[in-house]
């Protein structure tokens, strides 16, 4: 989302950010099965309100981390520049998330273990579960983060022999990494091969629509598939415990914090408010618990999204490098979601990708209208609804602060949006064939004059924005420029067009402060 629900303080949330993380913040956690059903998005807004705060994390990753022992050692969180400020796990906006999932080759069983975040030097509120793997398992971790840049460092060799990828040689990916994602891809791809392992359906949402999946033009934005569905606990001095139902009992006064994430848009708020069930997996850690996660939605989208399936192009901002298209760089991306690799820029190509988000997402998110309404907004500080969340989502994606759609289709956002004097989506209309459509948190919907908007539905100065000139949602975040043509039509780079990164003894990206010894 972007950086999403990402939104990803917000991109999605958004850095540039692009508007993509979201955050679980805030919630008193009585019951660990009412967490993920009662999940309130936040999207940190890093240049408005924390215009101060550090956005640039490194996490240091513990020895081993594919062992029992590894995920069991809590991650440390620490400022990549020191001079910029601190960073802190218990601060919403600066919080990084670990996603790890098991494979058994021998049966295909699928189990999800989140590994703990803490800040450097501290200890955890409860520690770790020691989770039972599987003989000959075949481990993977993600990485999600709701402030700018996160960067990954190692302990003794472990981003090396772990196979971890934090973006490409001097240019990261921003709020997402990945360690022996690709392996665990082909393994789980072979057990479905073998039978042994089966996506479920999608299923058929409350619209009578097929239930979107990550790879859906219908939910996509501009930089798809990152981020993570892990929660933590927070305790009120800022320690932080795994979310199991032992820690919540145990526990007092904590908070939920959670990784803003198109993930967790999809499997927790939309497939909520659509009828629909997310793919889930045994949570290692609590044993009983069945979680969702980013792995069990590329393997399901990969197994069951219809055409056209979106696909990360080459003008996400994740995967530009330097604010320009590289091959190498969004393969390497690719490669952790389980998409398949692109041949040359050409097939990538962000107005194909433009033109499908044109064609569908504007007419699911105005069909699932009367679904979203009434459900809470991911984001309060950026919509009022889950409904004109998704509406100001899309115009943050479809503008130029986003993929550039509107310049490289050379057409209008078809969604307006209407913000309050806060800047709270309040309202969205929709113009297709001469008629303008729309609704808002309150507002039942209705047909008005053609280019007419709708009323703002809450109080406040409110004022009509559209793709091309308003991106509320829309932080600053890396990367932050988005070229003005379609890097897809470029010549094929000259380092090949089938190049794949292969990991480095030190992070594909290293920092100032990054160990020598990682």
């Amino acid at each position: 989302m972007h950086r999403r629900f990402k939104y990803k303080a917000v991109s999605s949330f958004v850095r540039r950010k692009r508007f993509s993380p979201l955050m679980l913040v805030g919630l008193s956690v009585p019951l660990v099965l009412a967490l993920i059903a009662s999940a309130v998005f936040i999207l940190p807004r890093l240049g408005s309100h924390a215009a101060a705060l550090n956005g640039d994390c490194t996490l240091i990753v513990p020895a081993r981390p594919l062992s029992a022992q590894g995920l069991a050692t809590p991650y440390q969180l620490v400022a990549t520049d020191p001079a910029n400020g601190p960073c802190n796990e218990s601060n919403k906006a600066q919080a990084a998330f670990v996603q790890g999932a098991v494979l058994d080759p021998a049966t295909g069983q699928l189990s999800i273990y989140n590994p703990l975040v803490i800040d450097q030097g501290t200890q955890p509120a409860a520690a770790p579960v020691v989770p039972q793997l599987p003989a000959n398992g075949v481990v993977a971790l993600w990485f999600g983060f709701n402030g700018n840049n996160l960067t990954l460092q190692g302990t003794r060799g472990s981003l090396r022999q772990s196979n971890c990828v934090n973006g490409v040689r001097g240019s990261i990916f921003g709020q997402f990494a990945y360690c022996n994602a690709p392996a665990f891809f082909r393994a789980a791809n072979r057990a479905i091969g073998a039978g042994l392992l089966n996506p479920p359906a999608l299923g058929t949402a409350n619209d009578g629509q097929t239930c979107p999946s990550v790879r859906d033009f219908g939910v996509v934005d501009m930089d798809q598939s990152d981020n993570v569905i892990t929660t933590y606990l927070v305790t009120a001095n800022g320690q932080t415990a795994q979310m199991t139902a032992a820690n919540v009992a145990a526990l007092q006064n904590t908070q939920t914090q959670a990784n803003g994430s198109d993930n967790r848009l999809l499997a927790v708020a939309l497939d909520g408010a659509l009828g629909c069930t997310p793919w889930m997996a045994p949570d290692l850690a609590d044993p009983g618990h069945m979680l969702p996660a980013l792995p069990l939605n590329e393997l399901q989208a990969a197994a069951h999204q219809a055409a056209p399936i979106a696909l990360v192009p080459v003008g996400d901002p994740m995967v530009l490098n330097n604010n320009q298209p590289d091959l190498n760089k969004l393969n390497a991306y690719r490669s952790g979601v389980d998409q398949a690799a692109a041949g040359n820029l050409d097939a990538a190509s962000t107005t194909t990708y433009c033109g499908h988000l044109l064609a569908i997402g504007p007419a699911r998110i105005q069909l699932d209208m009367q679904l979203t309404q009434g459900q809470g907004s991911p984001d309060p500080a950026a919509a009022n609804s889950l409904f004109t969340f998704l509406a100001q989502r899309f115009v943050a994606s479809y503008g130029p602060n986003g993929l550039n759609c509107v310049g490289l289709l050379n057409t209008p956002d078809p969604i307006a949006v209407t913000t309050d004097g806060n800047g709270v989506a309040s309202s969205a209309t929709f113009n297709a064939g001469g008629n303008t459509t729309g609704g808002g948190n309150n507002d039942p919907g209705g047909t008005t004059n053609p280019g007419a908007t709708t009323t703002p539905t809450t109080g406040g100065d409110a004022t009509p924005t559209t793709g091309a000139t308003a991106t509320p949602t829309a932080p600053a975040t890396s990367p932050t420029v988005n070229p003005t043509t379609d890097p897809g039509a470029t010549p094929t780079p000259t380092n090949g067009a089938t190049v794949t990164p292969t990991p480095q003894d030190t992070s594909p990206t290293p920092t100032p402060t990054m160990s020598p010894n990682n």
